[in-house]
């Protein structure tokens, strides 16, 4: 039995195959899903319409995600969404900064779809 979600999730990837996949893993599980190709034009997004879980990757032309993170943090707007960072990035100091910049959840690529679905639960509890 596949875990289902309910809410809104932008998903910020510059990668067209790797936003595709992760679109239909939310999609399936029963999220709304926002889609963002840069940063900028994710916090654009977040503002607007205030999503219940940010995805982002981290390694990204322009503002990288970990920048992204810090301005979401720094918005009184978007300083409560939970932020999942998904990236190829895998060493302990990437997980340790990404936490540091105000991350909720950490995953690396590649990743199960009930892996991602589980991070996106475990921030969704965390921050009700």
């Amino acid at each position: 039995m596949q875990a289902t979600l309910a809410g809104t999730i932008l998903v910020v990837e510059d990668t067209p195959s790797e936003m595709e996949l992760m679109v239909h893993y939310l999609r399936d599980s029963g999220c709304t899903v926002i889609c963002a190709v840069t940063a900028q034009e994710a916090l654009d997004k977040a503002a607007q319409t205030l999503p219940d879980v940010i995805i982002s990757d981290v390694v990204m032309p322009g503002m990288s995600g970990f920048e992204l993170c810090r301005q979401l943090k720094k918005q009184p707007a978007t300083a409560q969404v939970p932020i999942v960072l998904c990236t190829s990035k895998d060493q302990d100091i990437d997980r340790l900064w990404g936490m540091r910049q105000g991350a909720d959840a950490y995953l690396t690529k590649p990743y199960t779809r009930d892996q991602l679905v589980q991070a996106v639960m475990n921030v969704m509890r965390v921050n009700r």
